[in-house]
């Protein structure tokens, strides 16, 4: 891991000296959109650099190379204002990407400008089919997710929407620390402060609610369908662990093994189904 990080950022230097700028390029990982961002650009020519979200990684890196290609020639994009030719058929505009945003996405940006978030970053948007932007109504509902807009939204920056249930228990609204965080397969959320929750202690809450109870969740807004994140402590270090680990996580656990906890958990989110209908 420490071999690739060293030739990534070896890649990065030499693209920039060759080509006025990188293209950090990071695929879907199924559950959170793919996005291509520019380094270099802000370097070279005092322009923001630019991310996108939510395409093909080889179109959005078309997208950016000829954004760059008009960089070099002069022209300048700025937030808040539409421009056509660059995406056939269809307008296209730019957010200000609030730096609140920057940790989460430009980790390799940070590193380029000396470990700080001391350069300006752009975020392309684009419209659907029926040229609407996804903060207009009758946005298309199946591609709303696929940008996140990091001009907005820092005190919650989970890819649902607000008003979504999840499980929790009793003990969490009254204050007690989250410590367990469950994204299971079909998309549920679980929020929970004890390892093995009790069915009789259960509540369903909207996403927006849990986040304001404890925002450090947001910490966690990533997290992938089958993951699992715990900690021992609000302001601790998340671990992370994928479902398909969970035979060999329980050998080093003392108690209550993952394997079982997975097992009541189903038996509440039926108990919650039933209660619901």
């Amino acid at each position: 891991m420490e071999n690739q990080d060293k030739q990534i950022k070896e890649k990065i230097v030499n693209n920039i000296k060759e080509y006025d700028c990188y293209l950090a390029i990071l695929e879907s990982d199924g559950y959170s959109p793919a996005f291509v961002y520019t380094i270099g650009l802000y370097e070279k020519f005092k322009h923001p650099e630019i991310i996108i979200f939510g395409l093909q990684t080889d179109v959005m890196g078309h997208l950016l190379n000829e954004l760059r290609d008009e960089i070099r020639k002069g022209n300048k994009y700025n937030p808040n204002q539409q421009y056509s030719g660059v995406l056939e058929g269809y307008d296209i505009q730019f957010l200000e990407v609030n730096q609140a945003n920057y940790a989460d996405y430009l980790g390799y940006a940070s590193w380029y400008y000396n470990n700080t978030f001391d350069f300006p970053v752009l975020q392309m948007i684009w419209p659907d089919k029926e040229s609407k932007w996804p903060w207009e109504i009758g946005f298309n509902e199946n591609w709303k997710f696929k940008q996140p807009l990091l001009d907005r939204n820092t005190d919650f920056k989970y890819q649902e929407e607000r008003y979504l249930g999840v499980y929790t228990t009793f003990h969490a609204l009254e204050g007690k620390p989250i410590l367990y965080v469950y994204h299971n397969e079909d998309g549920d959320w679980q929020f929970h402060t004890e390892y093995e929750p009790k069915i009789e202690d259960a509540k369903l809450i909207c996403l927006e609610e849990i986040v304001k109870i404890d925002s450090t969740l947001n910490e966690i807004y990533y997290l992938n369908y089958g993951q699992t994140a715990y900690r021992n402590e609000i302001g601790g270090e998340w671990t992370i662990e994928d479902s398909k680990n969970e035979e060999e996580n329980t050998v080093n656990r003392n108690t209550n093994t993952l394997f079982s906890v997975k097992r009541k958990f189903t038996d509440f989110i039926n108990y919650f189904l039933r209660a619901f209908k």
